[in-house]
């Protein structure tokens, strides 16, 4: 792996001024799976979503031990807004890091720049790969690595991947959660946001995250897209082959009817998307298995998720769970 400074935590989530829940969902996702590296929050006027966290300045947070804001906001066009500057500068001038995922690099922002530089400061930003990739080559390598993919985009991946690395720990089981996207990067720490990889080095960017490890060891690797999906399929298939995995889990969004974003192209069938899937993987694996379905439930009610998961669940012959709901228990019974 790359000797790019890591992101240290603990965390202090930036909100900046998110008008609604998922303009947030990047220091949501950090909050969920990360709790213990979250000191508290900060919010600007106006900001509407909230975090269970203690509200703090830049000041307090780096007072009590915070070693990076996160830009937890994800916004239309990924910009870092004129508002959010003075509050960049002064958390590098208490003597933070600064991460953002979004489009626009602090790098570029000549005041923040200049704050960075001025107190020995790390500016991430990590939606832009620091390092240059090898095209794949598909060669073996030791270690078993898992990926997780998906009958569309934003179905869930990066959280059944965090299930399934909190069950593989839980068990005694090495293990780890390879980011391959920004809200995940923050998460783990460091990874590779595979979609501003150029197209040809997409395998070899993940054939990096993902080396030669022990036998034993497992990589359990976060999906991107979906195959389905006409916008993101070649991100998707790049990843299916650096990854080379031992398994894939297949993630689905059940009230959906359409592709993310395209309303005139419909869902793929799970047993289409299941066959499809393992059929890519075979190129660097033949002898990939699908060791399960993640479904989100969310919007359904507790009896008729239960339902959903068992008839899904007999009718792919496969362990069918939701990882919020019910755990993936099944599912790492199947694989490990």
């Amino acid at each position: 792996m790359s000797d790019r400074p890591q992101i240290d935590p603990p965390y202090l989530l930036f909100l900046g001024d998110a008008r609604d829940a998922l303009a947030a969902k990047t220091a949501r996702g950090v909050f969920v799976f990360r709790p213990e590296w979250c000191l508290g929050q900060l919010r600007l006027p106006g900001c509407k979503p909230r975090l269970d966290l203690p509200e703090m300045t830049v000041e307090e947070a780096a007072a009590k031990g915070a070693k990076c804001l996160i830009v937890g906001v994800a916004n239309a066009g990924g910009v870092v807004s004129d508002s959010w500057t003075a509050t960049l500068v002064a958390a590098l001038e208490a003597g933070l890091d600064v991460a953002s995922g979004l489009h626009v690099r602090l790098s570029d922002l000549p005041a923040v720049r200049d704050a960075a530089e001025a107190n020995g400061r790390h500016l991430f930003d990590v939606r832009h790969p620091s390092q240059e990739f090898k095209v794949g080559t598909g060669i073996r390598r030791a270690g078993k690595r898992l990926l997780t993919v998906g009958t569309d985009a934003s179905v869930g991946k990066m959280y059944a991947t965090l299930a399934l690395e909190a069950e593989w720990r839980r068990r005694g089981v090495p293990c780890t959660f390879r980011a391959t996207g920004q809200t995940g990067i923050f998460v783990a720490g460091r990874g590779v946001s595979v979609d501003a990889v150029v197209a040809d080095f997409i395998s070899g960017a993940t054939e990096w995250l993902t080396p030669e490890n022990d036998p034993d060891h497992w990589d359990l690797v976060e999906g991107q897209g979906s195959l389905h999906h006409p916008s993101y399929a070649g991100v998707t298939l790049g990843l299916i082959h650096g990854a080379q995995p031992d398994a894939i889990v297949v993630c689905h969004e059940p009230t959906r009817t359409n592709m993310r974003g395209l309303p005139d192209w419909p869902l793929p069938e799970l047993d289409a998307c299941i066959e499809a899937n393992l059929q890519a993987a075979r190129l660097t694996n033949p002898d990939v298995v699908c060791a399960g379905i993640c479904v989100n439930t969310e919007a359904l009610a507790e009896a008729e998720a239960e339902a959903l998961l068992a008839e899904l669940g007999t009718a792919h012959g496969l362990p069918c769970v939701d990882p919020i709901r019910t755990g993936v228990g099944p599912i790492a019974d199947r694989v490990i």
